[in-house]
């Protein structure tokens, strides 16, 4: 998960636990960031103890590299495009949507006001993604 907020990113752990799925959750702050765990650099170079993820959930309005750019670039690169991205951001906006959509993301959500509507967006995304969907293997 790629987000700057710390309020966002306590809570979704707090939901990936309520939501009693027993997947890991990697936190990141930003586009950059991101890009340094998932090419191993920096303190991220233990594959074991960061290890490559099956799904990307990644904030839009991040600082350093936001994730319409992180999007993009991800999208771009052979190595990384086949890894869904779950666009989890605060954003409404129509021009957000399309343009997420176009850049490649697989879905884009809102996320929810309140603690139980994020741990119900958690436990069907668990569900949707760890359950029905078939992802490549890593």
């Amino acid at each position: 998960m790629a987000d700057d907020d710390p309020d966002d990113r306590l809570m979704a752990m707090e939901a990936l636990e309520e939501s009693h799925l027993n997947n890991e959750l990697h936190l990141v702050e930003d586009g950059e960031e991101l890009f340094n765990y998932l090419k191993r650099k920096g303190k991220y170079k233990d594959l074991k103890k960061y290890p490559k993820p099956g799904i990307i959930l990644l904030d839009l309005n991040m600082p350093k590299k936001d994730g319409r750019q992180t999007l993009k670039e991800l999208k771009e690169d052979e190595e990384l495009r086949k890894i869904p991205v779950i666009i989890l951001t605060t954003s409404k906006a129509e021009e957000d949507i399309l343009r997420t959509y176009d850049l490649g993301a697989n879905s884009f959500i809102t996320k929810p006001v309140t603690f139980e509507g994020l741990v119900e967006v958690i436990k069907k995304l668990g569900e949707y993604w760890f359950e029905i969907v078939k992802l490549p293997d890593k």
